[in-house]
């Protein structure tokens, strides 16, 4: 069933409404259950790690994660929307 684009609109107006840490904190506790946010957290570092240019292995390693995990995160890194990297660099997180 495919998410009518009104309640993404609002979903994504909600998120760009977020004007500092302490409310991102705020509604990411209130959205998401414990297990997605620790999910989400677990995908960022990820994303980071490989934006640094660490070897797949060694960061399966330091996240205690499967090499399965660390690739699909690789191929959203590299074919994905484009989100990633744009807050990669604007983080200032990408490799140099």
């Amino acid at each position: 069933m495919a998410v009518p684009k009104k309640h993404l609109k609002d979903l994504h107006q909600l998120f760009a409404s977020i004007r500092t840490v302490e409310e991102a904190k705020l509604l990411l506790q209130d959205i998401l259950t414990p297990a997605e946010l620790e999910a989400i957290a677990e995908r960022w570092q990820l994303i980071q790690a490989l934006a640094s240019g660490k070897p797949q292995r060694q960061i399966a390693h330091d996240l205690k994660l499967s090499i399965s995990k660390i690739t699909r995160g690789s191929r959203m890194l590299q074919y994905g929307g484009g989100g990633f990297g744009h807050f990669l660099k604007k983080l200032g997180k990408m490799k140099k």
